[in-house]
This record gives structure tokens, sequence and C-alpha cells, in this order.
């Protein structure tokens, strides 16, 4: 039978094949995946000056928070990063209490060079330790606020084009909303950096009631707070006249935009044919003090762009200032805050920042005198 012997050695000569084959196919592959298991599971040297190749590794151009943070000193407690949503958040400690400041020098120039040890912080007229500062061009949240009311109507399409350049001359990462308002207010569009989108939205008039300001400013700070994932707030606010249509009081109003981590207001006022301009003007200048924003009364409409481009510069050359106050947070209250800037090479410096704060803790009825 010799096909069958002929069959079997052929076999017996195939699964010796097959198997040498299999052992060096097996040494091969231990070889190739073992070393890269082993260092999965950290139990081999990484290779030396390799560059991370980790999801969190930031891009060869960071943006201006990025490199701030690089350079920051190590002991602040607060940082600006970018979240998995691509937004700028601060992270801080849950009792500081944080200030954008803007320095005024005595020419009425914005300045930009100074250094921590600058500035003292002072609640309650009790100096506070500063924790954290940086300066930096920290996107916002901002609500555009526009008066709608029937005297409006002539003025809307130079105010609604110089809202727009704001928004331009702006953070390109602020988020922006849009409140028309007449004797009623209403959100047309919300957060946003879309300029279609915005321009649409204020392109919505209808132009004619009252003026509920005050309605429109609380609403939309309030709008800020529970909504905005940006840290930094801002209102942009512009009327032609004085409230005569809200449910709110000043007092009640300046109340609402003090609470803690409330929005500085940046108000324009073209009060030129307004009855009472005078109480008008107090009522604007009133809400942006008390926030650390500034009002503008312009004599004519060809100044409302020129404004938003300043109010753009404002607001992307301030200083963040943190300090964890001496007293607790936990005892509420009105707190009033204010900021003192000294440095050589300076004169008299002024900064603007908000004029105080309600703790988190405390509720109260009304703004103090």
């Amino acid at each position: 039978m010799p096909g069958l012997v002929t069959t079997r050695l052929l076999n017996r000569s195939a699964r010796v094949l097959f198997l040498t084959t299999f052992v060096i196919w097996a040494a091969m592959l231990a070889t190739a995946v073992l070393p890269a298991f082993a260092q999965s599971n950290g139990s081999a040297n990484p290779p030396q000056n390799q560059p991370s190749t980790s999801p969190s590794t930031p891009p060869a151009q960071n943006s201006p928070a990025q490199n701030s943070k690089a350079n920051s000193a190590p002991q602040s407690k607060v940082n600006v990063d970018l979240n998995d949503q691509g937004v700028y958040v601060f992270k801080k400690d849950v009792d500081e209490v944080l200030l954008h400041a803007t320095v005024i020098d005595d020419h009425q120039h914005i300045v930009t060079n100074l250094e921590r040890s600058a500035f003292t912080v002072l609640e309650d007229g009790k100096p506070q330790s500063i924790i954290s500062f940086r300066h930096e061009d920290i996107p916002v949240a901002m609500g555009i606020v526009i008066d709608n009311s029937g005297s409006m109507r002539e003025k809307r399409a130079k105010v609604n084009q110089a809202a727009l350049n704001l928004v331009r001359s702006s953070n390109p990462r602020d988020e922006v909303f849009v409140v028309n308002f007449n004797d009623e207010y209403y959100l047309d569009q919300d957060f946003t950096n879309d300029l279609l989108k915005l321009k649409e939205a204020l392109e919505k008039i209808d132009a004619r009631g009252g003026t509920a300001l005050y309605d429109a400013v609380v609403a939309s700070a309030d709008h800020l707070k529970h909504n905005a994932r940006l840290d930094k707030k801002v209102l942009f606010v512009v009327t032609d006249g004085e409230d005569n249509a809200s449910s709110e009081s000043l007092e009640e109003a300046v109340r609402r935009l003090q609470d803690e981590n409330g929005p500085q207001v940046y108000a324009i006022g073209i009060l030129g044919e307004e009855e009472h301009p005078r109480r008008a003007k107090r009522a604007l200048e009133i809400i942006a003090q008390r926030t650390g924003g500034m009002a503008f009364f312009p004599r004519t409409l060809d100044e409302v762009d020129q404004i938003t481009s300043t109010i753009a510069h404002d607001i992307r050359n301030q200083y963040t200032i943190g300090y964890k106050p001496s007293n607790p947070r936990a005892t509420g209250g009105f707190r009033m805050v204010k900021v003192e800037a000294k440095a050589k090479g300076h004169g008299k410096m002024i900064v603007r920042t908000k004029s105080g704060y309600y703790a988190a803790a405390q509720t109260a009825s009304a703004a103090p005198q």
C-alpha cells in the first residue's frame, strides 16, 4: 500500500512545515505586539523626549488666554481654559471674588502694563489679599439691549450698525444675544457669534410704545446669569429716553445688577430730544458706575459708532483680579469694593470696576445709598 504510506509521509511533512511556520509567525507577533501592550499598561518605560499626542496638547499657536496662563505666576489660583465645547471658563476657588477692572491715567488713556503688585483691593474699607491676577483678552458673554420704542424709529439703522461693529471689534469668541424692548422686551436672538443672525435680530424693528428699560436690563442680566457659558459678562444698552413703562424701579434694577458676578453695563443715551434728559442721564450713569461699566451721551447719531469702538477696546484691555474676602461670604450682605493702582512711572491712576456686590448668601431688597 505504497500510496497510503506516501500520503502519510506527505501529511506529516505538511504538519511539520505548518507547525514551524506557526511558531515563527507567533514569535514575530509577540515581538511586535507585546512591548506596545506592556507600555500601555505601564510596564515599560516610555521613549525619552517623545512629543505628547494627548488630546489636551495645545496647538502650536496658543490663544491669548493660553499664552497668559503659561506665563502666569505659579501661586495664581484662577485659570482660564477652554472646556470640551471650546468655551473659555474660569476655574477659581469657590470663595474667590473676581473683579474685571480698567485702569485710566490722568490723560484718560487705558493703562495696560501694570503688574500685580501695583494693585490694592479694599472691601468695606479693609485691604484684601489678592490671590490671582491676569491681564488678557478674555471672551465675554454679552447682551445687546436696544430701545425699540416709537421715538427710536429713525435712529435704529445707525444704532444697529454700531452694535454690529461692536461685535466685530470684540473678541471673536464672544457669545452675544439680542434683546429689543419697548414697553415689553423680546429675546430676538439667543447666544451666538454669527453676525448674520445678530443682524437679522437687530433688524426686527417694531418701533412703538413706551420704554421699559429697567425691566429689559434686569431680564437680560438674569439671562446672562442662568444661561451664559462664559464667566465674564457685559450688557450693551442703547436708549433715547427715560424709563416710563417698567415694573422694576431704578433701585431694584441696580440691586439685581449687583448680584455676585453680575454684568458690567455699557450704556449709550441718545437724549437730545428727551423730555427729562437730566433724569434719564442720571439713571444710565448710576447703572454703569455701580457695575464698573461706562455711560456715553453722544450729541449726534454719527458718534455712536465710534463709541462702540471705545467700548470694545475697554472690554478687551481689562485686568482680572481675584481675592478671597476676609469677611466670609456666608455672612451675606452688601460689600463695597474699591481698587487702587500705584506704580512708578505713572501719575495718578483711576481704576474702574464694580462698586460692590451682594454676597451669594444674601437676598437684599434695596441697593445701598
